[in-house]
């Protein structure tokens, strides 16, 4: 009920008592804390943990269409981490939320650009056509450092997040 009316007492124009405002600030951070560990955590576990798993115990062409039906799914649950992460952190780490934003971003671009390029290409490559396999490690080389350079900057965000809190 106290929590109603300093909400109403906001609205209506009041100045908000300082422990509402600093309340909303800790949770917003804290918030934004949260969902750039779960984005740092989530890229962490399938880089080590998933993707070489895959290989070792699928064989070649069970893995490879695994891969590509798990792609799409981890690019778009890092996708809502790292804009989760960039909303909440807009309000009281601008600086943060603008590389988080960014980050978000660069799945977009990996989801709808560059893996459907990986894909056609290698199986360019698979039926045959030499030139594509150049390609597609080019393409997949650059799609193994544009995710390392998102967990990067989420993991320095991320830090700066935990010592702002």
């Amino acid at each position: 009920m106290a929590r109603f009316r300093v909400a109403r007492a906001w609205t209506a124009g009041a100045p908000a008592p300082i422990g509402a405002v600093m309340s909303d600030y800790l949770s917003l951070s804290l918030l934004a804390a949260l969902a750039a560990a779960l984005l740092v955590g989530s890229m962490l576990f399938f880089a080590a943990m998933v993707a070489p798993m895959v290989f070792k115990v699928l064989d070649e062409a069970t893995a490879g269409r695994f891969i590509r039906r798990l792609f799409p799914v981890y690019y778009l649950g890092m996708f809502a981490f790292a804009a989760a992460a960039a909303a909440a952190a807009a309000v009281v780490r601008p600086v943060d939320a603008v590389v988080l934003a960014l980050v978000a971003l660069g799945f977009l671009y990996a989801r709808q650009v560059l893996m459907p390029r990986i894909n056609a290409m290698r199986d360019q490559e698979l039926a045959g056509e030499s030139a594509a396999g150049k390609r597609f490690q080019r393409l997949h080389s650059l799609s193994v450092w544009v995710n390392g350079a998102q967990f990067l900057a989420a993991t320095v965000v991320l830090a700066r997040l935990i010592v702002a809190a």
